[in-house]
């Protein structure tokens, strides 16, 4: 193996999250639209040492292993130990990671994580797999290596970077790239108010719980998951018509849809930063993710300094918003 590393971004899910997971999105297809963020997930590889050293910098956590038959048994840095089950290394390595967003930020930095271990792994391999085999094999080590369930836009949105449409008919899954103009986009970005609030509540009991009440028929959980599904065709529209309005309008009926979803999904300090930038006249907000917490984000009215006012004075830390047009790269 030789010395590699790549970066993925994270993401904004504008609309359509959850209709990506299992099993709606294999009985029924769903869609999201999101937009590729600045704030990266970095792997690193550098052969030799001894053993296996992996290390996490964002979360201070270290693990040293004497070589790949303790990966199965070890704890800790799980999607680490996945990828190197996948990859196999043939000798010593660190393996070392970093991620620019907050933990528990609802902003897909676990996939951005998995197509940047990938990509790093396989260049240290001195491979170069396509975009697409990158966003395939991340999704399988997070989902079937790791067991962590969930949908795959994240790994989708890191792979290929960018505004996406993405459709997810299990196992099949196709990507249409949005066609946003520079002017159109910029001013988006300063539009966007993005707040971290503290790391999301959110974990996979409420996925199980959420997809067992789409399970048996519950209707308010079918409703909702296949007009999110719908919401993002309307976002695709929206964002393409360069309607600021009608992005926030469908944001804000994007986040209705999830909480109907599971009563956990807004927290307090939610409910609290979402009344106060609406006060502040911001077009519409959403949870960025899954929800119960991480980051929130909204569209500002004409006024973006009295909007982000208003997140401080909420509690939120202010993240900025610079949309990455490359997804993963591989040096």
């Amino acid at each position: 193996m030789r010395h590699a590393r790549a970066t993925a971004p994270v993401r904004l899910d504008f609309a359509g999250g959850w209709t990506d997971v299992p099993p709606f999105s294999s009985k029924e297809g769903g869609a999201v639209v999101t937009a590729a963020l600045a704030l990266t997930a970095e792997a690193e590889v550098l052969p030799g040492g001894v053993g296996l050293k992996l290390v996490a910098e964002d979360l201070g956590e270290t693990l040293d292993l004497d070589g790949p038959d303790g990966l199965g048994a070890a704890r800790g840095l799980a999607l680490h130990r996945a990828a190197l089950r996948l990859s196999r290394p043939d000798g010593p390595l660190t393996l070392r990671t970093h991620c620019g967003a907050p933990a528990g930020s609802g902003l897909g930095s676990s996939g951005a994580l998995d197509v940047a271990l990938v990509a790093a792994l396989a260049a240290a391999r001195g491979e170069r797999p396509d975009v697409r085999a990158v966003a395939d094999a991340a999704c399988r080590l997070e989902a079937a290596e790791a067991g962590i369930p969930g949908g795959r836009q994240d790994q989708f949105t890191a792979a290929f970077g960018g505004f996406l449409l993405l459709r997810f008919c299990d196992p099949g899954a196709d990507v249409t790239r949005l066609r946003i103009a520079p002017s159109f986009a910029s001013e988006l970005a300063r539009r966007v108010v993005l707040c971290y609030a503290g790391a999301s509540r959110f974990s996979g009991a409420t996925i199980a719980r959420v997809m067992a009440a789409y399970e048996r028929g519950d209707a308010g959980v079918v409703g909702a998951l296949r007009r999110l599904r719908d919401l993002a065709a309307e976002m695709a529209a929206a964002l393409a018509q360069e309607d600021l309005e009608g992005i926030g309008a469908l944001m804000g009926e994007n986040w209705r849809q999830q909480q109907a979803l599971d009563p956990g999904m807004r927290t307090a300090e939610m409910a609290r930063l979402e009344a106060g930038l609406l006060a502040a006249g911001a077009l519409g907000g959403k949870a960025a993710g899954s929800g119960a917490g991480g980051c929130m984000f909204f569209i500002a009215g004409d006024d973006v300094a009295a909007a982000r006012r208003a997140a401080v004075a909420a509690g939120a830390r202010l993240l900025p918003v610079v949309w990455a047009v490359e997804g993963v790269r591989t040096w």
